[in-house]
């Protein structure tokens, strides 16, 4: 199966089951930005529950912007807050310690452009999975694909969730199992099984 989705924040589980479980992958890179999206958003699983991590970018007067043209602002410490916050997340779980050298430094030097710094994260994380893939990229936008399954709608922070098998979860005992949060929290949770985990997984696309 081929299939095209967009490049988001350390995306969630859904996007990255689409992903290990596709032939071909291509991002698309020549749309609008739009808010509401995990363009620059993600979640993790915090003492208290479901956390959103939330990047800061910069919005022109322009009504409409494209997403590579999207700079990330500076005006607040965000990444330090970030990368605080998945300590405080994860630090007890099985494999942070393992990955933590790996992730620390997308948390300690800036990128300008949002579509620049998610593509750093997808590749960061590729790594830690182990997981080697051949990405290409969309060279001008087309509303409707034919060729590929279209998963460009997982990139909609409302659309509904799509529900995977349980796994562990450092809060768990007190919240119970978090559906589709961000690649990290399998990745902190389950470590090398990870990949196996999301290669079990099903998703379907919109009809």
């Amino acid at each position: 199966m081929n299939i095209i989705l967009h490049p988001t924040y350390f995306p969630n589980i859904a996007h990255f089951v689409a992903i290990v479980n596709a032939e071909r992958v291509t991002f698309e890179m020549d749309d609008n930005f739009l808010k509401q999206t995990y363009r620059n958003r993600t979640y993790i699983y915090a003492a208290n529950g479901k956390l959103l991590l939330n990047i800061p970018v910069i919005h022109t007067q322009k009504k409409r912007q494209k997403y590579r043209d999207v700079k990330i602002s500076q005006a607040t410490p965000w990444q330090d807050l970030h990368w605080k916050s998945l300590i405080s997340a994860y630090n007890t779980s099985p494999f942070f310690e393992f990955y933590k050298d790996e992730l620390e430094p997308l948390f300690t030097s800036k990128t300008d452009y949002i579509l620049d710094f998610n593509l750093k994260c997808f590749e960061v994380i590729c790594d830690c999975l182990q997981l080697d893939i051949n990405i290409s990229m969309t060279k001008s936008y087309q509303k409707i694909i034919e060729d590929k399954t279209d998963f460009r709608f997982l990139v909609n922070a409302k659309t509904k969730d799509p529900q995977f098998e349980p796994y562990t979860q450092v809060f768990s005992n007190k919240h119970g199992f978090i559906n589709n949060l961000s690649i990290l929290d399998l990745l902190f949770n389950e470590g090398p099984n990870a990949l196996s985990y999301l290669e079990s997984q099903t998703l379907k696309a919109i009809e």
